[in-house]
């Protein structure tokens, strides 16, 4: 599993041929269609498995007391500044390389980044709402709307390093999107 999202990571779902990953992991084809049915089945599959580690990931990251919420919260969003600096290959994330590439034609890589990105906005609004009874976000914001806000600069911030962008601008993104939250009057 790990070698076949390695290649379909790399190379997309449409360049991935199954020879490719046969040859990768020195398993037959007929293992691997016997295994997982044909390339698509075997996408799903990693595509699913990558989109559960990525909001278990973001779960422990975010969950915790309402003490620690805004620091949680600024070392998830400069967490994916800089990883995403660091992926020199400028791979991105397969959620969003995979949904762009099938999300229009297959229903399943739609409806499983669709409950992906849903299940991260719902982790960045609790944590949110725990940084506004920590006193840290202003309490008359809408945590919806400021989940919804930063999941999209994540996402950005994402785009821009798979475009080449450099570990300062990516940086300097995450730290604009913390200073515009909207801070409690003092």
């Amino acid at each position: 599993m790990d070698t076949a999202r390695e290649r379909f990571w790399s190379g997309g779902y449409a360049a991935t041929r199954m020879e490719d990953i046969a040859e990768a992991t020195g398993l037959g084809k007929g293992s691997l269609y016997g295994a997982f049915g044909g390339k698509q089945e075997l996408f799903h599959r990693v595509f699913d498995d990558y989109c559960t580690s990525v909001v278990d990931a973001a779960s422990r990251q975010l969950r915790g007391d309402d003490a620690d919420a805004y620091a949680r919260l600024s070392a998830h969003v400069h967490g994916v500044a800089a990883a995403t600096a660091a992926d020199t290959a400028h791979r991105g994330c397969l959620l969003a390389k995979g949904a762009a590439e099938l999300a229009e034609h297959d229903e399943t890589v739609a409806k499983r980044a669709r409950a992906a990105i849903e299940a991260l906005q719902v982790l960045l609004e609790g944590d949110i709402a725990a940084c506004q009874r920590n006193g840290d976000i202003a309490a008359d914001a809408d945590p919806g709307k400021l989940a919804a806000l930063v999941l999209a600069v994540l996402r950005g911030i994402e785009a821009l390093g798979k475009a080449g962008a450099g570990e300062e601008t990516l940086t300097g993104i995450a730290r604009t999107a913390l200073a515009v939250l909207p801070r409690p009057a003092r």
